[in-house]
């Protein structure tokens, strides 16, 4: 994933790429690299419609949504998709940057790096910070990759379970395929009581193998594969989080009372 990054980050600079302007609705450009404009614009800074503390949680959503990034991205990186689509949508969405080395930028943006005690207590610290901000009792969970785990280390070690209302995994690895330092060898530690998870995989995820490493039962888990039903999305552990498809299942997971139609159309692999 570190070397996608840099060929990407190095082509958009090539290009002398900005980032697109914010309208109301703000933009959605589904594709993978599409937060890496907003970093390169504005080093370590937050892509429009997220982390703003001051965001009521309205009576429709009133958990805030945290973007939790995968191994090498950060909080721009990770959500050029997801934070336009879910701040229009009318949620409050805040996404931190955690396990980030020390040192100038580029290197500070990417991150998911380090021990997980260490990312762990960054995500607590964060989702602290967003509960007093908006006064919310609980927060919903959107994770990619290492953070679809990430969470759950928050959840089980550190205590944060009763903090956690809706969970939602693209490309999750609980079952500890990958570079996974997080999976638990006890598959009943894997789900807290009381947190609704929802697994969304890819059957050509190139870095969760096999993919089905995503795929958990449980009473309070469903588990997704975009290609069922639907052969013409090629989304892969990176283009999921483009994938148009993916995203529908995320909204209908965060909001089941109000289900969407799920498209079915061609999404290449890697930008998704």
């Amino acid at each position: 994933m570190r070397t996608r990054w840099a060929v990407a980050l190095a082509a958009c600079a090539w290009l002398a790429c900005a980032p697109t302007a914010t309208a109301d609705p703000l933009p959605v450009d589904y594709n993978f690299f599409s937060g890496f404009p907003a970093e390169i614009a504005n080093p370590g800074g937050s892509l429009p419609g997220t982390n703003d503390f001051s965001c009521a949680p309205t009576a429709e959503h009133p958990n805030p949504v945290i973007l939790v990034h995968g191994t090498g991205t950060g909080q721009q990186t990770g959500w050029g998709v997801y934070a336009p689509l879910l701040k229009n949508e009318g949620y409050c969405v805040f996404a931190p940057t955690y396990g980030a080395l020390p040192g100038a930028w580029p290197i500070s943006a990417i991150g998911g790096l380090g021990p997980v005690p260490e990312k762990g207590a960054q995500f607590a610290a964060f989702v602290d910070e967003v509960l007093s901000a908006t006064g919310a009792e609980k927060v919903d969970i959107v994770g990619h990759s290492q953070g679809t785990v990430l969470p759950n280390y928050y959840a089980q070690v550190l205590g944060g379970a009763d903090d956690i209302d809706r969970y939602v995994s693209l490309a999750p690895l609980w079952k500890g395929s990958g570079p996974s330092q997080l999976a638990w060898p006890d598959a009943s530690y894997r789900y807290a009581p009381g947190i609704t998870y929802t697994n969304i995989m890819t059957r050509y995820d190139e870095v969760v193998v096999p993919y089905t490493d995503g795929y958990v039962e449980a009473p309070n888990a469903t588990n997704i594969v975009v290609q069922d039903t639907c052969d013409v999305d090629y989304s892969e552990h990176a283009g999921i989080v483009g994938s148009p498809r993916a995203a529908a299942f995320v909204l209908n997971a965060l909001d089941p009372a109000h289900p969407r139609p799920v498209p079915c159309e061609f999404v290449p692999p890697f930008t998704g």
